[in-house]
């Protein structure tokens, strides 16, 4: 396959300008400029009476696959909401090529046979690569760490009791200290119940207008804060989740100064939404940690472009339409997000100038690659072909149609999005073309 003028943009080599691409048995085998078609078939081994299947990628970004540190692909136990297929699906139309699964099913990811089930799901499903996300403690009731080594062993690429805040701080201690072994990060979900209560929004004007409970900033804060002195502590690996707060970043920004080894995500409702676009009927905007303040988001903002935020990550988490349509203060937290993400943000904040595509790419692909330490990130020679071709002009309005997710809890929907992935590879596979997924099933082979 000859990728021709398409606008690399690689971070892991700090290349961002017009290259052409060859690949060869699922993997990168030339990146050069201009490759005439005798240059291709010398690099394919193809004789000059063979065809190159080529694409003509002029005006187009290509890109690493995405990598989204953070999904919920509710497989096992609630695959009404989605399983590991649709999910994979749903991430290969994203951009996503390589996906963290959380551990929050039914049963949770704590032992070796559920971690093997959902890394086997993934390989059979054949779209974005999966990779399973254990427990920290059995059962997710925070008395109890799993047999990190066993799990780490079945696949597993981190621990988290993400979906519940590890309330116990000698369990947390343990768990960053136990950890170590097997060289995985924690993944904090930050957040102090007692503080947070039956609260379902923000705390503050925004929740005393709508008359509903409020969760206040704090409850999250002293968790990252309690969290980041025990990875100093211990010298664990500390990934802390879905940061939504002006002080979060500050401890985050302090730890990095003091050489703790923590990283952060952000999701990009989060930097794109507020606590006053929260009405009584909008349920999808209803989430965990909830929407920020428009001082939290500044900060956010900040945080991501000053590298005290490591990455992206979608926090995409499925939900039925039964579920999503009770009254705000019944429904569940979550967002559906993995097909929509990538082109919030480039509305939101890169074709705004806030955010450049360099920056995009390092946050949701290299960042993410390199800190859970997946085979993912880079478009070098030898590297896997997981591959986004991106077109910014790419119009398409969000619908339950055109949506490989199960659910629809999303806050697009109905709601025309502009800038969209229009192919997709992994390991040199073709999974997207035209914005439609093609059915591995049908068609295989590498490019």
């Amino acid at each position: 396959m000859w990728l021709r003028q398409a606008f690399v943009v690689d971070p892991s080599q700090n290349l961002a300008a017009e290259r052409d691409i060859v690949l060869k048995d699922g993997v990168i085998i030339e990146i050069a400029q201009n490759l005439q078609p005798e240059d291709v078939r010398a690099v394919l081994g193809l004789s000059n009476s063979e065809q190159i299947p080529q694409v003509n990628a002029a005006g187009k970004y290509l890109f690493p696959g995405l990598v989204d540190a953070h999904v919920h692909l509710r497989e096992p136990g609630q695959e009404d909401k989605e399983d590991i297929r649709s999910g994979s699906r749903a991430a290969v139309r994203g951009g996503f090529t390589s996906i963290l699964a959380m551990a929050n099913t039914k049963p949770v990811i704590d032992q070796r046979a559920l971690v093997e089930f959902v890394r086997i799901q993934g390989q059979r499903a054949g779209f974005a690569k999966v990779y399973p996300v254990a427990a920290v403690t059995k059962g997710f009731k925070g008395t109890e760490l799993v047999e990190m080594m066993d799990l780490f062993e079945g696949g597993a690429v981190a621990f988290s009791d993400d979906g519940q805040g590890i309330q116990n701080s000698e369990i947390m201690r343990l768990a960053l200290e136990y950890a170590k072994l097997t060289a995985c990060p924690i993944i904090a979900h930050c957040e102090d119940n007692n503080l947070a209560g039956q609260g379902v929004m923000r705390r503050g004007e925004a929740s005393a207008r709508l008359g509903l409970r409020g969760i206040p900033a704090s409850a999250e804060s002293v968790m990252v804060a309690r969290d980041v002195l025990l990875a100093g502590e211990t010298e664990g690996k500390l990934h802390i989740a879905h940061v939504s707060t002006k002080e979060s970043v500050q401890i985050i920004k302090k730890a990095k100064k003091l050489g703790i080894d923590v990283t952060a995500e952000v999701n990009p409702h989060h930097l794109l939404f507020t606590d006053e676009d929260i009405s009584l009927t909008a349920t999808a905007y209803k989430v965990n940690p909830p929407l920020p303040t428009r001082a939290d988001q500044e900060a956010l903002i900040e945080g991501l472009l000053d590298g005290t935020i490591d990455m992206l990550a979608t926090d995409h988490a499925p939900h039925t339409w039964e579920d999503k349509a009770k009254p705000f203060a019944e429904v569940p937290f979550g967002i559906n997000a993995l097909e929509t993400a990538l082109a919030a943000v480039w509305q939101g904040l890169v074709a705004k100038g806030k955010l450049s595509i360099q920056k995009l790419v390092e946050l949701w692909s290299l960042k993410p690659a390199q800190r859970f330490g997946l085979p993912a990130g880079m478009l070098k020679i030898g590297a896997p072909a997981d591959m986004v071709l991106f077109d910014p002009d790419y119009k398409e309005e969000i619908s339950a149609a055109n949506l490989e997710s199960k659910s629809l809890n999303t806050p697009f929907l109905g709601k025309e999005m502009q800038g969209f992935p229009v192919m997709v590879w992994v390991d040199g596979k073709l999974l997207l073309e035209n914005r439609q997924i093609i059915d591995v099933k049908n068609k295989r082979g590498n490019c």
